[in-house]
C-alpha cells in the first residue's frame, strides 16, 4: 500500500507523475471571480509563509473555552487574510475561526469562509499535514475555493464550473475506484471506539489531522473519502466541499443531507465526503451508520 503523507516519496512520486505544474493558472481568461482569485492565492502564498516563518522561529500557544489549542499563528493568518480579502472586497462577510462571529454575515449575499490553520495540532508538532482553507460563499454556496498547504507547497483551487486545478495545473478526474480497497480519512479516536466498525473490513483507514487538507486529498484522488460522525463547522468544510464538488465527488452532512452554508449556526453534526468513483455499495452503507 502506498504511503501518501504530505512528506512521503510515494506521494511526491505520485504527484510528479501525474501532474504537469506550471508556473501560473491555467483558469480560462473569462473565468468568474477572476480577481477573487488572484487576490486569494497570493493572499495564501504570503499567509503560508507567515505560517512557516512563525514555526520555524517560535509561537504563542493557548487554549480556547473548548479546551483546543490556538496559537500566535493561527491569529497572523487570520489577520492578513482578513486585512487582503476583506481591503479589497470591503462589501463581503466573514466567517473565521478565529475572528467572534456576528449576525451581520447572514445580510451579506457575498461571505468569505476563513479557517486560518485547520490541523493545528498538526502545526505544534510541525508535521506537514496542517493548511490554510478559504471560500468564497455568493448565497449558500461556495464558488471559489482554496486550500493551500505551504509545507508541501501545494495549493488546491477551484472556481465553481472550472474543475480542481493543484499549482494552478487542472487535475484529471480520477477514474472509479471500484478495482481497489478506498482509502478514507476518519478521526483515529472514532475508529477506536468502533463507531466504523461495520465499514472498517472494507476500507484502508488513513488518520484525519485536518478535515480540510484530507478533502483536497480526497479532490485530487490520493484518498477517496473522509468521514467523521463529530461536529464539524463551516470553516472546516466550505472550501473542501467545492475541491471534491470540482473533481466530481460529493460532500454530505452526518445524515446524508446536502451541505448549505452561511447559516446562523455554522455547524454540522457529521461530514461524509466521497470522491469521484466511489464504490456505491460503500457509499450507501457509510449513511446507514
Amino acid at each position: 500500500m502506498l504511503c501518501l503523507y504530505a512528506d512521503s516519496p510515494d506521494r511526491s512520486s505520485y504527484l510528479r507523475t501525474r501532474l504537469s505544474i506550471p508556473a501560473g493558472p491555467c483558469y480560462s481568461a473569462g473565468m468568474s471571480w477572476e480577481q477573487e482569485y488572484q487576490v486569494l492565492t497570493d493572499a495564501l502564498r504570503d499567509a503560508g509563509a507567515e505560517a512557516l516563518r512563525l514555526a520555524a522561529n517560535g509561537f504563542q500557544i493557548y487554549t480556547k473555552p473548548d479546551d483546543s489549542p490556538v496559537t500566535s499563528a493561527d491569529h497572523a493568518v487570520n489577520e492578513l487574510l482578513m486585512d487582503r480579502l476583506l481591503g479589497r472586497f470591503p462589501d463581503d462577510g466573514w466567517l473565521s475561526e478565529e475572528t467572534p462571529d456576528t449576525a451581520a454575515r447572514l445580510e451579506k449575499s457575498r461571505v468569505w469562509v476563513i479557517d486560518p490553520i485547520d490541523g493545528t495540532k498538526a502545526f505544534i508538532r510541525r508535521e506537514p499535514e496542517f493548511c490554510i482553507s478559504v471560500a468564497l460563499l455568493e448565497g449558500a454556496q461556495p464558488v471559489l475555493a482554496a486550500i493551500f498547504n505551504p509545507s508541501t507547497n501545494e495549493l488546491y483551487s477551484a472556481a465553481r464550473g472550472q474543475g480542481l486545478h493543484l499549482n494552478g495545473a487542472a487535475v484529471p478526474r480520477r477514474e472509479s475506484v471500484t478495482d481497489q480497497v478506498p482509502t478514507i480519512a476518519l478521526s483515529p479516536w472514532e475508529l477506536q471506539i468502533g463507531r466504523f466498525k461495520s465499514v472498517a473490513p472494507h476500507i484502508t483507514s488513513r488518520p484525519t489531522r485536518s478535515i480540510a487538507w484530507a478533502l483536497a486529498l480526497a479532490a485530487s484522488g490520493i484518498i477517496h473519502g473522509v468521514m467523521t460522525l463529530e461536529p464539524e463547522n463551516e470553516w472546516d468544510v466550505a472550501a473542501g466541499a467545492l475541491l471534491l464538488e470540482e473533481a466530481g465527488g460529493s460532500t454530505r452532512d452526518g445524515s446524508g443531507s446536502p451541505l448549505r452554508f452561511n447559516r446562523p449556526v455554522p455547524r454540522y453534526q457529521g461530514i461524509i465526503a466521497t470522491a469521484a468513483g466511489f464504490p456505491g455499495h460503500l457509499t450507501a452503507q457509510l449513511f446507514d451508520m
